[in-house]
């Protein structure tokens, strides 16, 4: 199997709930290790980037909004197959259509506030994990 890298993201529902430390236990027990790691207040310039690819959808602006509302956690992740691997562990987008024990079964509230986002591919991830954190602030765990 490879060993991949995947960005994750707790947003700010998943801050205000104070449940960083029950999603990052999460992670680490199904493999996969934080290998960079540092909470944020986002600006809206750097909300905006990051979603960039969603500029032209509906929901683009309230997203922004979402995000920019408090601090979030953001996590680059290593470990077998983490892209696919984050995104059983995080569950449907929609939590009511999520697996029972996800992150977003268990700690969001709606499809809006979902507490957690993950890269949707391994190119996505290394663009994803380059915007917030570049080479110099990750650090390999083998």
């Amino acid at each position: 199997m490879a060993i991949e890298r995947t960005l994750s993201i707790i947003k700010p529902d998943g801050v205000e709930k104070n449940v960083i430390g029950k999603i990052i236990e999460r992670f680490e027990s199904n493999g996969l290790r934080p290998i960079a790691l540092r909470m944020v207040h986002l600006s809206r310039r750097e909300a905006e980037g990051f979603y960039a690819v969603h500029r032209e959808r509906g929901f683009f602006n309230d997203l922004v909004e979402f995000m920019t509302r408090g601090p979030v956690v953001l996590m680059a992740l290593e470990g077998e197959n983490a892209v696919l691997r984050n995104r059983e562990i995080m569950g449907a987008t929609d939590p009511a259509k999520a697996d029972a024990g996800t992150l977003r079964k268990d700690f969001a509230s709606n499809i809006e506030e979902n507490t957690v986002h993950g890269s949707d591919s391994v190119e996505n991830a290394g663009i994803e994990i380059n915007y917030f954190f570049g080479d110099v602030q990750v650090f390999g765990r083998g």
